[in-house]
């Protein structure tokens, strides 16, 4: 298990602003409903968010309900998920994260997990096969505004090139340590500003580090990164 970098929680502090100061302090808006935003994060993994976008569109175009798409030859949602790419694999996980939650709760709707202790609400949907840490804190954060903070290759990159988490850390132990170092009511601006960076100017190869605001607290800029 992964342990919090000495001064991690310093820099979450001085980043913070930087970040608001950059890019605006995202607002809170209401996202898909539950069922529709499992489906649709199940859609984003390992593809861009238009094709993600054309994907789960085109889904909710050629079937009238999640029931149909549970019910459909598995080709028919592969075909209409095509754009998400991996739609080999996508179609079947959907269908079968479908058939386990009617199976458990006699119905398609996951509103319970608004109550349910947050764990135990991460536990219960990385039952679900294809459905991860990520996926899991996705559907929790953005649909009922819990405690969970989702960690994609963007956030996994900053957090390790700024020095939150230790260079080695998997994406589950950063989500971890950033959950023990940042106040739950920041988790979903912190959460949408660092992806923002990531996609701008923390990319994955060749960096803007030259304009980065972050430049005072990154280890990577520092020389001292991985």
């Amino acid at each position: 298990m992964a342990r919090n970098v000495p001064g991690a929680c310093e820099k979450v502090e001085a980043i913070y602003p930087l970040l608001v100061e950059t890019y605006g302090e995202p607002q809170w808006r209401r996202w898909l409903p539950p069922v529709d935003q499992l489906v649709a994060t199940i859609l984003s993994q390992q593809t861009s968010s238009v094709n993600q976008r054309r994907a789960f569109e085109a889904l909710r175009e050629r079937f009238p309900s999640w029931e149909a798409v549970m019910e459909a030859p598995v080709e028919d949602v592969q075909a209409a998920i095509y754009p998400a790419g991996l739609s080999g694999q996508k179609a079947p996980r959907i269908q079968e994260a479908l058939r386990a939650i009617l199976r458990e709760r006699g119905e398609l709707n996951l509103d319970f997990l608004a109550t349910m202790p947050v764990d135990e609400a991460q536990a219960w949907l990385r039952r679900l096969k294809g459905v991860g840490p990520k996926t899991a804190a996705i559907v929790l954060l953005f649909t009922f505004h819990r405690p969970a903070f989702p960690v994609d290759t963007h956030i996994h990159r900053i957090a390790r090139r700024v020095g939150l988490v230790p260079p080695h850390s998997s994406a589950e132990q950063t989500q971890k340590l950033i959950e023990a170092m940042v106040e739950p009511e920041r988790y979903y601006p912190l959460h949408i500003m660092l992806i923002q960076h990531g996609r701008e100017i923390c990319i994955a190869r060749d960096p803007r580090c030259h304009i980065c605001p972050l430049q005072a607290h990154c280890d990577y800029y520092q020389g001292l990164g991985y």
